[in-house]
């Protein structure tokens, strides 16, 4: 078995579907010998900013010389992306050794994709001996197969209305199973500031005698925000840090950064020495320290070329602020989504930035027909044209914005997947999860 044969068995899992509840992912670890007893964790949930907050984290304790995972889903191009110690993602000759491990104890329990990748990222950590490891949720948290670890801190980015049919319809339902991921005696770190989000997380902290430290009790000033990142300021309780440079596009990476830094300053309180010197080094040089990108990332030049997962409205509202402020305007924009978002909130949004659009279906069975986001797109008057695949709405972008254009390619991870492959001339196989 090679590493293309190792990553289709892993795909074909997918046809299992999604499973939420732990018993699964338990009966598995105990299989590998309960490698995620074996590594200090950060666990973070979030609705958005969790990809980037786990990647702040990660970035840190890489420049303050501790061996650190990241496991973040989905990826964007590559499978390898999702599972990286120090920046690097796992090497193609090591996933088929695991695989192999797996199979017999996957095909015995029936176990789902996320399951089995979850189990082999765990697994990876302890051989490679992390020194401690940042994991981000795939959807939820209560019931998420991460759930499973002892974090040495719990962190939640923020709560919107996202995965209503699985997750609840109410920002308080939703913020309950973001909250399951809060363990007995364990801090939570919290940037959450929604009022009914804010009181469960209030609630289940109490009740399981978790330390609560949130940023809405501290502040961030703004500073520099542009297409390179921006500078920021941030108190919190007899804590500060000044003029810090974080390179993530966008001010809304700021809220993100304070979650991360009330992290780090808590791991001091927890073993861990991260320095002053550590925190700006990994916020300057989070891209290379971690290869995070995907929200507002800059993809190509001619034609400008912004590529930005916002999956959401909440999202989606952040980038455009994120637009306006660079000032940027008459955007043409590939937007493609999956089928459970609320898409027509979403292109109400855009609209405001968009020039034309193009409508867009990734190949995933997830995503919604590029006939009805078009359709959405002449509700609110903006000439569009249908790909109907992403690579097609890629080439018929590249044409309408020619070399002086800007195109913003957004809606979905798998949506900025297949644009990145393209662009880079990289093979992509669909996933789901």
């Amino acid at each position: 078995m090679n590493s293309p044969q190792a990553i289709a068995y892993l795909y074909s899992l997918q046809t299992r579907g999604m499973k939420f509840g732990l018993r699964g992912i338990r009966i598995l670890l105990k299989h590998l010998g309960n490698p995620e007893t074996q590594f200090p964790s950060i666990h973070v949930a979030g609705s958005n900013g969790k990809g980037s907050t786990a990647a702040l984290l990660a970035a840190s304790l890489t420049a303050a010389g501790y061996r650190t995972g990241l496991y973040t889903s989905p990826h964007l191009v590559s499978f390898h992306e999702r599972i990286r110690i120090d920046g690097k993602p796992i090497l193609e000759r090591q996933i088929p050794e695991y695989v192999r491990l797996l199979r017999p104890i996957i095909e015995e329990l029936r176990t789902t994709f996320f399951e089995a990748v979850t189990a082999l990222a765990f697994r990876y950590f302890a051989d490679e001996k992390v020194d401690i490891a940042v994991v981000e949720t795939g959807l939820g948290g209560r019931l998420d197969a991460t759930n499973v670890l002892n974090p040495v801190v719990s962190v939640l980015t923020t709560v919107s209305l996202e995965h209503t049919q699985i997750l609840g319809n109410s920002l308080a339902a939703i913020a309950y199973e973001k909250a399951g991921i809060i363990k007995r005696g364990i801090p939570c770190v919290s940037g959450v500031t929604a009022h009914p989000a804010r009181e469960v997380i209030h609630r289940t902290c109490h009740s399981r005698r978790s330390r609560l430290i949130e940023t809405a009790g501290g502040r961030a000033e703004v500073g520099r925000s542009d297409l390179t990142g921006s500078t920021a300021s941030f108190v919190l309780g007899k804590k500060g840090l000044r003029d810090v440079k974080i390179g993530l596009a966008g001010a809304f990476q700021v809220s993100n950064a304070f979650v991360a830094l009330a992290t780090l300053w808590e791991l001091g309180h927890r073993g861990f020495n991260v320095t002053e010197a550590d925190i700006r080094r990994g916020f300057a040089r989070v891209t290379a320290l971690t290869g995070f990108r995907g929200r507002l990332t800059v993809a190509r030049r001619r034609p400008l070329t912004i590529v930005d997962v916002a999956h959401n409205p909440a999202a989606v509202r952040q980038l455009v602020q994120a637009i306006h402020d660079a000032r940027l305007e008459n955007l043409t924009i590939v937007f493609g989504v999956m089928g459970d978002k609320a898409f027509r909130s979403m292109i109400g949004i855009l609209a405001d930035i968009a020039g034309r659009a193009i409508a867009v279906q990734p190949l995933t069975e997830r995503a919604r027909s590029a006939e009805t986001i078009a359709a959405a797109f002449r509700a609110r008057k903006v000439p569009v044209a249908v790909g109907p695949t992403v690579r097609e709405g890629m080439m018929i972008a590249g044409r309408a914005a020619g070399k002086r254009g800007i195109v913003l390619v957004t809606g979905s991870h798998f949506v900025v997947g297949e644009a990145l492959a393209f662009m880079e001339r990289k093979n992509y196989l669909t996933i789901n999860q």
